[in-house]
């Protein structure tokens, strides 16, 4: 099999060794794409032009299943473990060669596609689907390039994704049927077993966290980015729940992306072309800018139909609570084209604290901003899991850890030297709970977060006072335009102080235990960076 990147013709896949299929459909338009999936029964229309499609089985990743090649280009590099599985080269080889297989005698769909808006760091993948709809799903997620840039594009990425094609594990080297393996030196990425077309784009963003930081000092962020009519660019950092879509979703404000960008000596790029947003509970009300980008050429995916109408149920958790939708960035009115702003002035991390200990809004310095980069904290609460019943910390390395290839700390320093460097402010805002812990207190209101970074993107905090927090020690400003001052400093809103002190001590100990694992190779002005227990 010859290697990828030999100068493939626009239209030949005989470099990949596939040679022989059914038929092949190339480039193919959103119009041209819903027609196949629709004759393919891959899926239904909905009374807004969208395509509904299921994705099986899998209504999401399957972090267990998804491998790293280990061999001479990543042994050292890649941080191995339960985030990064290591596969064997020779079982990759033999994989692939049963996947060119199965694909002889099937429809395939080809997309030729870019990841990265700044052109210095860009990929040019190819993506083979045997789904109509998920190469739609590429269309969408993934950067378009011109009909002229389409005639002589030369790939150097390629993923090969047949949901059909079911693994051996005995035989195969896999956990399961299902499997997302990454090949860095073969620069393929192979997905079968599974139809969740998440995979595809978790894959090639895992691609970049490691290409990006490792070989070009290039920063790789599971991040939203905005940019204001100044030019002033603003970075969300947050895990699920946190409000990372919602807050970054700013109608003053342009659209840069909404989850995965890259920061460079220049400034930030979106790594992609659309957003993957999930639309449980979906209401125009709530999220305007999401609701009007459903439209033709959309996707939404586990989706159920309001009976006897082709409405979509958004409520309806039948298949999955985690139901999305895939669309080009540009369905977004406010998005901005291409998706690049400067360096960023103000940087969020969003958590949603169940416990009602943390400030809804604080200042980091460099050493509290790489600590708290690497924990990634949020809580989850009743409700949003099977078994959670009570408030439950939750750590996620760098706000993604599932992500990196790379040890966290290796981010968390390029972080740190970037914020230096650049004089960056970097907040943390608690989305969650206020006057005591879930159950008790209350879901801080939409409307004072959204001062409080209005209030931080247009400097109104810059000549008020800060007073540090006893136990985290981040500053708390102690006024904030259009916030009661009886909101910033959490304790005060706690009738009970002694338990708001045992709370607090409580959640410090609970990051200084998830921060053990990262010690060894932090250095000291992270590790500065701890609560004080």
């Amino acid at each position: 099999m010859q290697e990828l990147g030999l100068k493939p013709s626009s239209t030949d896949l005989s470099y990949l060794g596939i040679e022989q299929y059914k038929e092949a459909h190339w480039n193919l338009s959103p119009a041209e794409l819903v027609e196949h999936a629709l004759a393919n029964q891959e899926g239904v229309l909905t009374d807004n032009g969208a395509l509904m499609a299921d994705t099986g089985k899998f209504t999401g990743r399957s972090p267990k299943d998804r491998f790293v090649v280990k061999d001479e280009k990543t042994a050292d590099s890649v941080w191995w473990g339960d985030v990064n599985i290591a596969f064997d080269p020779e079982k990759f080889d033999r994989l692939q060669e049963k996947m060119i297989a199965f694909l002889a005698d099937r429809k395939l769909y080809v997309r030729d596609a870019y990841a990265g808006a700044d052109p210095r760091y860009r990929l040019k993948l190819r993506v083979i689907n045997t789904y109509a709809w998920q190469n739609l799903f590429c269309y969408n997620m993934f950067l378009r390039p011109t009909a002229q840039e389409l005639e002589n594009f030369d790939p150097n990425f390629t993923i090969i994704c047949a949901p059909g094609f079911h693994a051996d594990p005995a035989i195969d080297g896999t956990r399961q049927s299902n499997f997302a393996i990454l090949n860095m030196s073969k620069r393929t990425i192979l997905i079968g077993g599974t139809a969740y077309a998440g995979e595809m784009k978790k894959g090639i963003f895992s691609v970049l966290n490691y290409l990006l930081p490792h070989e070009h000092q290039v920063l790789s962020m599971h991040c939203s980015a905005n940019i204001g009519k100044q030019g002033d660019t603003a970075v969300f950092f947050g895990l699920s729940g946190t409000g990372k879509t919602t807050l970054s979703a700013d109608p003053n404000r342009g659209l840069i992306g909404d989850d995965e960008h890259g920061w460079t000596d220049k400034g930030i790029f979106n790594f992609e072309g659309g957003c993957y947003a999930k639309v449980i509970d979906l209401t125009r009300e709530k999220e305007p800018e999401i609701w009007d980008a459903i439209k033709f050429g959309a996707i939404v995916e586990n989706t159920r139909f309001h009976e006897g109408t082709r409405t979509v149920d958004y409520e309806n958790t039948t298949v999955t609570e985690n139901t999305r939708t895939a669309y080009p960035i540009h369905h977004i009115s406010n998005a901005v084209e291409p998706s690049l702003g400067g360096i960023p002035k103000n940087i969020f991390f969003l958590t949603a604290d169940a416990f009602g200990v943390i400030p809804p809004i604080s200042k980091l310095n460099e050493s509290q901003a790489m600590y708290h980069f690497i924990s990634g904290y949020t809580a989850k609460v009743a409700g949003t899991e099977m078994g959670v019943t009570e408030p439950q910390t939750t750590f996620s390395a760098c706000f993604g850890a599932a992500f990196l290839p790379l040890h966290p700390t290796k981010y968390a320093t390029l972080f740190g030297e970037k914020m230096k460097q650049h004089n960056v402010n970097v907040w943390l805002i608690n989305t969650g709970w206020t006057g005591g812990p879930y159950g008790i207190g209350s879901r801080m209101k939409l409307k004072y977060t959204r001062a409080m970074i209005t209030a931080a993107l247009e400097g109104q905090l810059d000549g008020v006072t800060f007073k540090q927090h006893p136990v985290f020690g981040v500053s708390v400003p102690q006024t904030c335009p259009n916030v009661p001052d009886e909101l910033l400093n959490p304790r005060d809103t706690w009738a009970d102080k002694a338990a708001y002190d045992a709370k607090a001590n409580e959640l410090a100990n609970a990051f200084v235990k998830n921060f053990q694992k990262y010690a060894d190779f932090a250095s000291e002005a992270i590790l500065a960076g701890a609560p004080k227990v």
